[in-house]
């Protein structure tokens, strides 16, 4: 039967691992020493949860004083595939951070029950209060951010930044790392911003309607109501809780939010306007000095088919070693070295049906990188130590 387990690099290497670890980290780290009885779906994740033993390595306490100080909102917008919920969220859990998990009204009964069984075992995970039913490119996937951003400023938890991510992330940095680059900002937000180009400007200039897909009318729309220029950008953040709290409050982001809802795929010239506006905490001026690509933000690394080719001759980023889904590199385990040079917070996309190996690899490298010395991974003298007497 299928197995419930940390998963690992290379399974010799990471049982000595385990051993080592249980022994001397146990205070530190919940870990599943048992076998999975079920299938990895919706229904089989919450009949095993009925059975009150959810200690899947989860981190269950700060792992450094910094870190407690710090800490980080999450709003996790997802509609399927489980395990791959599952985990995201043990790779970006820490007891001290807070996760908003919105989950697509669309999505199956058991899929619904599953999240919820499992956020039931966490007590700074929850279900956001205002569920959606997400059309992709639609006014929904913003309204998903919004929800979870409304109910992370009522959350006890003093967060500093917020961070967006979707059921096909992963992140590229531990905890720790994500701190140390959060606090470089010092209140400054960080995604992408660029000019418009006159094929994206058809997105916001006219009205469209929404069935199950997004639909272009020939109706011009009024124009934004802002003082300053829309920019494009992507879905992905990492904003201030100032930022946030801006959003909600101000009379003009509503207005301007109001005005975003007939537009095609508002997440990716929302957010980015919002970042060039000046009244907004954290932003940067619109003038064009202050553009920021997607590789110069550090809120999502995404590489993108028709952009990938050979770097020496002007390519951004290399081919994709995994498949295209959209135009978007789904990483394979031959991406992995890319990945991890890369300034990023996250990545997308991973699916563990396309290569399951590329997100074991990156489960456990943050994993050994979160709990022990860079040094010791780098020399190998983690492996050593904890060989010892096996």
């Amino acid at each position: 039967s299928p197995h419930c387990m940390l998963h690992d690099l290379f399974s010799t290497y990471f049982s000595l691992f385990l051993n080592g670890f249980q022994r001397s980290k146990r205070n530190l780290i919940c870990l599943f020493t048992l076998h999975f009885q079920y299938q990895s779906t919706p229904r089989g994740y919450s009949t095993f949860l009925r059975t009150g033993v959810y200690t899947i390595g989860f981190i269950t306490v700060p792992l450094s004083q910094e870190e407690k100080e710090f800490p980080i909102a999450y709003s996790m917008v997802i509609h399927e595939k489980i395990e791959m919920f599952e985990r995201l969220l043990r790779a970006l859990y820490t007891p001290q951070n807070v996760y908003c998990v919105h989950i697509d009204q669309k999505s199956s009964e058991d899929f619904r029950s599953a999240v919820r069984a499992i956020v039931s075992c966490l007590p700074n995970v929850f279900v956001a209060s205002k569920i959606e039913s997400v059309i992709y490119a639609s006014w929904s996937r913003v309204q998903a951010d919004l929800n979870c951003m409304e109910d992370l400023l009522k959350s006890p938890v003093q967060w500093r930044y917020l961070l967006n991510t979707c059921g096909t992330d992963f992140p590229i940095k531990t905890n720790a790392e994500m701190v140390q680059a959060l606090k470089l900002l010092n209140g400054k937000n960080s995604m992408e911003s660029e000019v418009t180009n006159d094929y994206k400007k058809g997105r916001w200039l006219f009205h469209h309607n929404v069935t199950n897909t997004v639909v272009r009318t020939e109706v011009k729309k009024t124009p934004p109501p802002i003082n300053t220029p829309m920019f494009s950008g992507n879905a992905y953040f990492v904003v201030s809780r100032a930022f946030v709290r801006h959003v909600m409050k101000s009379q003009e982001v509503r207005v301007l939010l109001e005005w975003e809802k007939d537009t095609y795929s508002p997440d990716e010239h929302l957010w980015a306007t919002l970042q060039r506006m000046p009244a907004v905490p954290g932003s940067n001026p619109p003038n064009s000095k202050f553009q920021q690509s997607d590789m110069n933000s550090m809120a999502r690394v995404v590489r993108w088919s028709y952009l990938a080719g050979d770097v020496r001759s002007g390519a951004p980023y290399p081919h994709c070693s995994g498949t295209y889904r959209r135009a978007v590199c789904v990483y394979g385990a031959g991406d992995l070295q890319w990945l991890l040079n890369q300034h990023h917070l996250i990545a997308n996309k991973f699916d563990p049906e396309v290569d399951d190996v590329a997100i074991r690899c990156l489960e456990s490298y943050l994993r050994f990188k979160a709990t022990y010395s860079v040094s010791s991974i780098e020399d190998g003298s983690w492996l050593e130590t904890h060989s010892q007497g096996n």
